[in-house]
């Protein structure tokens, strides 16, 4: 995640998307952290306050609500005010978090409005005018003039009924900067956050981080995404150890790949010693 970085938070309900905000909220290094809470239920908005954002969040945050009962214009005005605030902060040099939930909903919004006015639908009941709107949105976040700060951006897009294919899905993909995709198979094994981390990219990854770490982040990737592949294989018993020698260290790694990607949400990992701990992950195998 690099600053000024605009990245999607694609998930289906019930997922723990909003635990995740949270805890980026809560323990981000940013200075002002500015959270959009577009046509979400009311009774989430209380919710998001007091239990996930907590008072260490609050006391940096500036809070946008435009629930689900109002008008779809007074959820386009708050995603656009939420911006204006993270701008606002921005060009007084400010380190920004903005964290819209969610693009869907406000996507949504301009649907209704368009539909009313007599625009035809055309891509799954979706007009043309809420494709055009949503990079004019988007766009706004990013780094600003060289002596200026950044606004670095989490919109959250809902998978309806996790298809990852919806038109909005689809739009969002193309027009930010990566995305991080919540798996519901996951999330009911009990696997906290339920990052799906094969179908997660970050698009600027190489330019913000060292060599090294990209060498061990696509090995990591490469071991687990080996071993949830012949997963079934191994469950049976019908893998003979020795066959495949990539697929037997995938094996021997695979408990402690899978208890690095594990978080509390109280629990708060910071970047250094993440890295630190990916590098002693290898160590085993003479790699580092």
């Amino acid at each position: 995640m690099g600053r000024g970085q605009r990245l999607g938070l694609f998930a289906g309900s019930g997922v723990g998307k909003s635990v995740l905000l949270g805890m980026m909220a809560r323990y981000t290094q940013a200075d002002v952290i500015v959270v959009g809470l577009i046509g979400e239920r009311g009774r989430e908005v209380k919710e998001f306050i007091e239990n996930i954002l907590g008072e260490e969040g609050l006391a940096r945050s500036v809070v946008v609500a435009a629930p689900a009962d109002t008008s779809p214009l007074l959820r386009l005005q708050g995603a656009a005010y939420a911006t204006a605030i993270a701008e606002y902060f921005r060009d007084s040099g400010k380190h920004v978090l903005l964290i819209m939930d969610s693009l869907t909903r406000y996507a949504m919004a301009q649907r209704e409005i368009s539909l009313a006015i007599g625009e035809p639908p055309a891509t799954k009941g979706y007009p043309p005018s809420v494709f055009a709107k949503l990079p004019q949105l988007v766009e706004r976040a990013g780094n600003g003039n060289q002596n200026s700060g950044s606004i670095t951006a989490f919109y959250t897009v809902l998978a309806e009924g996790d298809d990852q294919n919806d038109p909005i899905a689809d739009s969002a993909r193309a027009i930010l900067d990566g995305h991080i995709v919540l798996s519901r198979r996951l999330a009911e094994s009990g696997h906290y956050p339920a990052i799906d981390i094969e179908a997660s990219i970050s698009r600027v990854m190489t330019s913000v981080v060292p060599q090294q770490q990209t060498n061990l982040a696509r090995l990591f990737k490469s071991l687990y995404s080996r071993y949830q592949r012949s997963h079934d294989l191994i469950s049976v018993g019908a893998y003979v150890a020795g066959t495949d020698p990539e697929l037997d260290r995938a094996i021997r790694l695979y408990p402690s790949l899978e208890k690095f990607l594990l978080q509390n949400m109280f629990q708060h990992e910071n970047f250094a010693d993440s890295l630190a701990k990916l590098s002693r992950l290898f160590e085993s195998e003479g790699i580092r």
